[in-house]
């Protein structure tokens, strides 16, 4: 997909979803596999839950408070600078070698047009943070992870980047800004899944990229644009 620079007098506002729609791997799964390979949790039964999570989520059935509960947790029991220490080789390991050429030229674009961009991901901040940055992404709306001096407590903090919670959190972005959905003459938002129905349908320009099947079908009935960056 090619974009003109920005017009004079418009403002452009492009958001993306991160796993299986930047990312042909799901980073906060990949996440859970990486700290069972380096020993810091139960690898066997964490993967077990991991793949029940994984698939609620594929189903559009997932209780996001029930997994966050699970899949926070580790960040709890280790100090922070070993989770950093670990975060620096999990992309090192794990993330960059996933990121793929057309991910990448498909943010740039946007931003060389002059686009506000954002990954807005329900994933954590902690685990996605660092992607973010990899991809040039200076904003990011991403479930919040609650502290107590410095340390994560392993639970949510606010309302997690989820379904509605996407819409809802990226309003709060946009509002930090001074700005509004409204006030953005063309906006777009790339998804792979129909949990992302809901900030999917606020766009101007929704873009179902590598979409699971039910987002498929949907994108058919309403005309919506479909990308498949990694075929």
């Amino acid at each position: 997909m090619n974009f003109t620079p920005t017009p004079p007098g418009e403002r452009r506002l492009a958001l993306f979803d991160l796993d299986h729609t930047l990312l042909p791997i799901d980073s906060d799964y990949e996440w859970a596999r990486f700290l069972a390979r380096v020993g810091a949790i139960d690898g066997e039964e964490h993967t077990r839950r991991n793949d029940d999570y994984l698939r609620q989520y594929q189903a559009g059935t997932l209780n996001i408070f029930e997994f966050l509960e699970f899949q926070l947790a580790p960040l709890a029991a280790h100090p922070r600078a070993q989770l950093d220490r670990w975060h620096l080789q999990y992309l090192d390991e794990v993330i960059r070698p996933a990121i793929q050429p057309a991910a990448r030229n498909l943010v740039s674009q946007h931003l060389e047009s002059g686009d506000l961009c954002a990954l807005v991901t329900a994933t954590n901040e902690f685990v996605t943070a660092p992607i973010a940055a990899e991809f040039g992404l200076a904003h990011l709306v991403a479930t919040t992870v609650e502290t107590v001096n410095g340390a994560y407590t392993g639970r949510p903090a606010g309302t997690p980047s989820f379904r509605e919670g996407k819409v809802t959190r990226t309003h709060a972005w946009l509002a930090s800004l001074g700005a509004a959905f409204e006030g953005f003459t063309t906006s777009w938002f790339y998804s792979d899944s129909i949990n992302d129905l809901p900030l999917l349908s606020l766009v101007t320009h929704p873009v179902a990229t590598n979409p699971d099947d039910r987002l498929a079908r949907l994108a058919a009935e309403r005309g919506w644009a479909v990308l498949r960056l990694f075929e």
